[in-house]
């Protein structure tokens, strides 16, 4: 009889001591997970960090500009002149994208800005457009 509760007794020790074995473990996966999600929210937090300073350095990323002709090249320099001699505070440039002639007005930082010069821009040449651009 003697013998049996010792049996019974190394049983459950080793059924006891196994699920600790098991427990400890779980403990150890879990705080591994926990420290590694950790360090990820942290390096998403410095991504995010970091795209913030690159927008706020490079926010010019998208100008307006007002596209006055699309053509041939001789026509496309006269309606620059036209309109140099018209608004000469604006910019233009002609520009030249196979197969056509561009002259365009501006750097508008704003669709706001734009619009508001073509109001003024419009009444003298009335095929003129707002586009919005890369840079």
């Amino acid at each position: 009889m003697k013998y049996y509760k010792f049996e019974k007794n190394k049983i459950i020790m080793n059924i006891l001591s196994k699920k600790i074995l098991i427990g400890a473990f779980l403990m150890f996966l879990l705080n591994i997970s926990f420290s590694y999600s950790q360090s990820e929210n942290e390096k998403i937090n410095n991504l995010i960090e970091k795209k913030r300073s690159f927008n706020k350095q490079n926010k010019n990323s998208t100008i307006f500009k007002i596209q006055l002709y699309n053509g041939s090249e001789s026509q496309a320099y006269k309606i620059r002149n036209s309109f140099q001699s018209s608004f000469p505070e604006y910019r233009t440039d002609i520009i030249y994208k196979s197969p056509e002639w561009k002259t365009q007005v501006g750097n508008f930082e704003t669709r706001l800005e734009a619009d508001r010069a073509f109001l003024i821009i419009k009444e003298k040449f009335s095929g003129a457009i707002v586009l919005e651009d890369k840079i």
